[in-house]
């Protein structure tokens, strides 16, 4: 796997993000059926699911330290690296003490008050910065990938409305080395 994936942050990143997303709906939805009986189930997975992304934050911050002093990238790269990591330690700060307050103050079944939900919100504001920023990296700036398709003589791998797309054909295949047409062409196309 290290000859796919220089790293394992793109692994875990998607662990945070999906717990604090979760929870936050959770949040909401517990809180707006406060006093009703199933209001109870909610609050129980919106304050495990809060837990989970905070324990699941540390690994993910250890894994982007080793992708952020591992990745080959240039000098504009680096900046938007900066701007990631910045977000990415401060978020986690407010994640973590965030769900510490919770384990400390609440049962894990306790009802929910706005105000708890406005901030857990609100730190998943700050995920959904972070992994914007994150994302950036990678779509943008190419960090962390492999290689890159290089076209050849200005012209893209055209499949939407192309007319020898539709009949199976590539229009430059005679163009692309052999090897790298046959492990291209055994691939099926599901556009």
């Amino acid at each position: 796997m290290p000859e796919i994936i220089p790293n394992l942050h793109p692994l875990m990143v998607h662990f945070p993000i999906a717990l604090i997303t979760v929870s936050a709906v959770f949040h909401v939805v517990a809180a707006a059926t406060r006093g009703k009986p199933f209001s109870r189930n909610f609050a129980i997975l919106a304050h495990t699911l809060l837990w989970l992304s905070a324990l699941s934050v540390l690994p993910t911050v250890f894994l982007g330290w080793q992708a952020y002093n591992s990745v080959n990238h240039d000098d504009i790269s680096h900046a938007a690296m900066l701007i990631h990591r910045n977000w990415a330690l401060g978020t986690s700060v407010v994640l973590i003490i965030l769900a510490s307050w919770d384990v400390w103050r609440n049962k894990i079944d306790s009802p929910l008050v706005w105000w708890f939900v406005v901030a857990v919100i609100g730190a998943w504001s700050m995920v959904a910065i972070t992994a914007w920023h994150g994302g950036e990296l990678v779509y943008r700036h190419g960090l962390g990938v492999m290689s890159l398709p290089v076209p050849q003589d200005g012209a893209g791998h055209g499949h939407h409305g192309d007319s020898t797309a539709s009949s199976g054909e590539h229009p430059h295949a005679d163009t692309v080395p052999d090897d790298q047409v046959h492990e291209h062409s055994r691939h099926e196309h599901t556009h």
